[in-house]
């Protein structure tokens, strides 16, 4: 009998769509890489984001001593500001403490409150900023949180590492006619303690305007290139206690606030009362009825 020959089978339909499926079934796993990588990046912008605006305030103290002998700080505070920090809003606040305000220092007595810092250091070598933090609590009834220390040398060396500082002035200061200057490193140091047909409420307004101006420098972009030469000089040059991850959260609100965002205040006039000591030491008694409240403002209630 003649066999009936089996036709050879013809390729099954279903292979090509098996690979087609096999190879679709390849891209919901890569849009599922795509989409942990995604959301990845969203948690860590919120992980930083939560650390650069957490709502928090900082208060700061900025010591710049007077002169004091190569390797000691022994000397007094030529000048005291109180630096208030609010990243999230940005709300940023400088006030300017006169140096010749009498108050009481803890340990000493009644003295000029610039020489608080003097008489702990030249009692115990490294203790006058916490000795300066302590007569500020004790007379202004607000919590300082850190300090920043500032030498004569190390002031120059942060103008010197930007170039130069622009200041614009609208009335007569330090010497100065009205008008726009470039000042470098010893020329803005003389400009920060001149006294040249002033006294102490206006050179704390002429440091206040210095510090404005050395931060307004270094966000300016074309100056942005400068910024690892500042951080060094900052990090080997100036003393503090201001932990390494407070700086860019310090940072990113003065970016924020820029030039114009930082307000500025000082004891003024009218808060003290000119006063000669029985040493004949010519000192402001300090009127605490306006000083307390004026400081609280700016430094414990805004919110």
């Amino acid at each position: 009998m003649r066999k009936t020959q089996t036709p050879f089978p013809s390729p099954s339909p279903r292979h090509p769509v098996s690979r087609r499926r096999s190879r679709r079934s390849r891209r919901p796993q890569y849009r599922g890489c795509c989409c942990s990588l995604w959301a990845l990046v969203g948690i860590l912008a919120l992980v930083v984001g939560a650390y650069l605006l957490f709502p928090s305030r900082t208060n700061i103290a900025i010591l710049g001593m007077d002169y004091a002998d190569p390797g000691s700080y022994v000397a007094r505070t030529d000048t005291i500001m109180l630096m208030t920090v609010i990243p999230l809003d940005p709300y940023i606040a400088l006030v300017s403490i006169p140096r010749d305000l009498w108050v009481n220092i803890p340990e000493v007595g009644e003295n000029r409150i610039n020489t608080a810092h003097f008489f702990a250091e030249a009692s115990q070598p490294g203790t006058g900023p916490q000795a300066t933090l302590q007569t500020i609590e004790a007379n202004f009834g607000i919590e300082m949180d850190y300090y920043i220390r500032l030498r004569f040398e190390s002031f120059r060396e942060i103008v010197y590492a930007l170039g130069s500082v622009e200041i614009t002035l609208t009335k007569h200061m330090a010497g100065y006619a009205p008008g726009t200057y470039e000042l470098k490193g010893r020329k803005a140091l003389a400009f920060v303690r001149s006294r040249e047909g002033a006294d102490d409420f206006a050179r704390m307004q002429q440091g206040q305007l210095m510090v404005k101006s050395i931060i307004k420098t270094a966000l300016k972009p074309q100056n942005w290139f400068k910024i690892p030469n500042l951080l060094h000089v900052l990090f080997t040059q100036v003393d503090t206690d201001l932990p390494s991850w407070q700086w860019p959260r310090i940072a990113f609100a003065l970016m924020r606030a820029g030039y114009e965002g930082i307000e500025t205040y000082t004891i003024s006039r009218e808060m003290t009362t000119s006063f000669i000591t029985n040493e004949g030491a010519q000192v402001l008694l300090p009127k605490w009825d306006l000083i307390q409240p004026f400081i609280r403002s700016i430094l414990i209630e805004y919110k």
